[in-house]
């Protein structure tokens, strides 16, 4: 199985390599780095000041060379009625989007003494996984430590692994 990342706008070195590893160690793929990507057009929203997270999705399908694809983003991401989201996918589809515009910042909540750096490196990763594990058909899971849990703020994110609960595991092998 090969997981293409797509990077769509100034995505960090760190961003990419944390995706790439979180994919490779969770669903023992190959991975590959696409060209980045212009945002596509018609995807920002002036009435909203974000863009919208289906057209990443779509880019990412239509460029993106593996089985997975998986648009990656700086730009705040919405979907429908939500105010954000850290990320997007259908499932049982080929592509889905992650955006680092609001997993960047100092604080975890409290959970550890890691660098912003490291925070921020251990929330790409586990929203990658998250994102490409609805790809491969699994549904939000009620595990608060799967990494498949429905995260809507940063604390969610930081209090779940990176890894897929035993059931999740299950489902995909």
């Amino acid at each position: 199985m090969l997981v293409d990342i797509v990077p769509v706008g100034s995505v960090s070195p760190e961003a990419k390599r944390a995706a790439s590893a979180a994919l490779r160690s969770v669903y023992d793929c190959e991975v590959s780095i696409n060209d980045v990507q212009s945002v596509p057009g018609g995807a920002y929203d002036s009435g909203r000041n974000q863009y919208c997270a289906e057209s990443f999705i779509q880019l990412a399908e239509r460029v993106g060379r593996g089985e997975k694809n998986i648009a990656i983003t700086p730009h705040d991401l919405f979907y429908r009625r939500r105010n954000y989201v850290f990320g997007l996918a259908y499932l049982d589809g080929s592509g889905s989007v992650v955006s680092t515009y609001r997993l960047g910042t100092s604080s975890d909540g409290g959970f550890s003494n890691k660098s912003a750096a490291d925070i921020f490196e251990d929330r790409v990763r586990k929203e990658i996984v998250h994102e490409v594990g609805h790809t491969y058909g699994l549904e939000h899971c009620d595990n608060q430590r799967c990494v498949m849990n429905f995260s809507p703020t940063v604390r969610e994110v930081d209090i779940k692994e990176e890894n897929l609960c035993g059931s999740c595991r299950e489902l995909i092998e």
